[in-house]
């Protein structure tokens, strides 16, 4: 007889996160599908898969579906970045500059727009920590707050298909302002595509080749990689935006998705493709202080400071961001090297734990790891835009009402 609990989660409370994922999201036509993966304690405690991979084409939802992970590359990246600071090759408080020259003078936006910049010095230079804690002054050209927001909109930099390359990435910001003084304040920006052209000066190694040669391939991580591999472009689902009107449109054709082939822009901020079951790889590495398969990816130090809140003054996001991602469910969050860091479960409304760390993609997708409660979920699904619904939030009550021990 099975027992009613497993890996000291009730079964029973497992189960119905399936049936909330169908009855409130797959039935209704706001999701086309939902997969959910939950470890504890060192084993697979849970997975549901409801749903299409594509609705077009009547392709059901599997285990092995790819998907587009965006800014779940990103903790990826940062862990990358993180080994060759321990290697000593570069350091937190290192300028960025000594590595990109022509950053060198970079000004702050006052006023004007591309024919004529108004600037000013900033208050200090912007530091190797500015980029993994989304400090730099940088910004994403989805933004829509000012004119070097739109700067990189017309830029097109980093978008799928873009022919823009990481390096003319980095030639083209020489000639933008800062949003604001490093330090200063915080927005979600492409900080961390500038530490993956960062890991390729430093490594000397293109990323795709140090990603897949220090992570990867020890964690057996074989269907993450920046474009889906030759033969598997049926596993890719397709990805849906939500109409304003309801239901979904179709958003990237996985038949003629840009994914297919390697891309111009090999993005460290959101352009990986992976399975649920080799995100959750690299999430149990995290759990067990950043080593596995006998592996030492970083040390359990630094593993430490990386989950640590690192914005100034020891603040939370709603205080200190600048963008669209300064929202009230962001209260008592802070942000670490390249995570969202739970700093008061009070604050943020949610059964969680102070030292959780997670994020998520544009596509919906999400982890988070709760090492007080030895608790990793992986959440892959492929809706835009992200904060449509508030699933995540309904997926953290969800799976913590499921703690039974």
């Amino acid at each position: 007889m099975k027992s009613d609990r497993i890996a000291g989660l009730s079964r029973l409370r497992l189960e119905r996160i399936d049936r909330f994922l169908d009855e409130r999201y797959v039935a209704p036509g706001k999701l086309p599908g939902a997969l959910i993966l939950v470890a504890r304690h060192g084993e697979v405690a849970h997975l549901g898969v409801v749903g299409r991979a594509d609705i077009e084409r009547e392709v059901a939802l599997r285990e092995d579906t790819l998907f587009r992970i965006y800014s779940m590359t990103k903790p990826i990246t940062s862990i990358a970045f993180m080994m060759l600071v321990e290697e000593g090759k570069v350091a937190l408080d290192d300028p960025v500059e000594k590595f990109i020259p022509a950053w060198s003078g970079q000004g702050v936006f006052v006023a004007g727009g591309p024919d004529a910049w108004v600037t000013r010095p900033p208050e200090r230079p912007m530091q190797i920590v500015d980029l993994l804690r989304h400090t730099s002054g940088l910004t994403y050209g989805f933004q829509t707050r000012t004119n070097v927001d739109a700067a990189y909109r017309k830029a097109a930099f980093g978008e799928p298909g873009s022919q823009v390359s990481l390096s003319g990435m980095i030639d083209i910001l020489a000639g933008v302002p800062l949003e604001f003084s490093p330090g200063e304040a915080w927005n979600y920006s492409v900080s961390t595509d500038v530490l993956g052209y960062l890991i390729e000066v430093i490594s000397g190694q293109p990323l795709a080749d140090f990603l897949k040669e220090r992570i990867f391939d020890p964690l057996g991580m074989t269907d993450t990689d920046f474009f889906v591999a030759p033969g598997q472009a049926h596993r890719l689902a397709a990805c849906y935006a939500a109409k304003p009107t309801g239901g979904l449109r179709l958003q990237d054709d996985p038949a003629v998705s840009p994914f297919l082939k390697p891309p111009a822009f090999y993005s460290g901020g959101g352009g990986l493709v992976s399975t649920a079951a080799d995100y959750m790889k690299f999430c149990r590495m995290l759990l067990q202080d950043g080593k596995a398969e006998g592996v030492r990816f970083v040390s359990r130090k630094t593993l430490s400071l990386m989950t640590s809140n690192h914005l100034p003054g020891g603040k939370d996001l709603p205080e200190l961001s600048r963008s669209m991602f300064s929202e009230s469910v962001y209260a008592g969050v802070g942000f670490g090297l390249g995570f969202a860091v739970t700093e008061s479960p009070v604050k943020t409304l949610l059964p969680s734990s102070p030292g959780e760390y997670y994020w998520g993609g544009a596509a919906s997708t999400a982890f988070w790891i709760d090492p007080a409660e030895d608790l990793a979920v992986v959440f892959m699904t492929q809706q835009m835009p992200s904060n449509a619904y508030p699933i995540r939030r309904e997926l953290r009550w969800l799976v913590n009402a499921a703690i039974d021990d």
